[in-house]
């Protein structure tokens, strides 16, 4: 096989806002902690445990600003996207490493009112496509109905 494939697909919970980093060319970043859970019974005590795991989320530009703008601590949503792992000098002179998930669409879950009110989502989840479809297409007033069976 001489193809490579780098895909990230989670689903979990913001562990913290949106933070946003704006560029002087307009451009914008918004980075988020996201929580992923793995829970198993552990087969000699019979008890319940739950790992969970931090995933640091990174969305570029217009997407960047919709999460900004409907996301929060809390929130459950689903990403798809690439690993990148970045180097950096850090203040000690040391070489450090950060992976990160570069976010190329996600969808929204759930809200965090919905989370405490405990309401299950409306049926339309939340894309990056469909906020920009909404956000250009005009108004429309329904037309009447057709009485079709069908």
């Amino acid at each position: 096989m001489s193809g490579t494939l780098n895909k990230v697909m989670l689903i979990g919970h913001l562990g913290d806002e949106v933070k946003m980093h704006y560029f002087e060319g307009g451009g914008c970043i918004g980075r988020f902690p996201l929580a992923t859970n793995e829970t198993y019974t552990n087969k000699q005590t019979g008890e319940r445990v739950t790992n969970t795991d931090w995933h640091n989320i990174v969305v570029r530009n217009k997407a960047a600003e919709i999460c900004e703008k409907y996301l929060s601590k809390g929130d459950k949503v689903y990403v798809e996207g690439r690993l990148k792992t970045r180097q950096w000098q850090g203040e000690d002179g040391n070489t450090r490493y950060s992976t990160e998930i570069q976010v190329q669409d996600f969808t929204f879950l759930t809200t965090k009112k919905e989370s405490q009110a405990g309401n299950t989502p409306q049926q339309q989840p939340t894309t990056k496509a469909a906020i920009e479809t909404q956000q250009a297409a005009p108004v429309q007033k329904p037309e009447q109905e057709d009485d079709l069976p069908f």
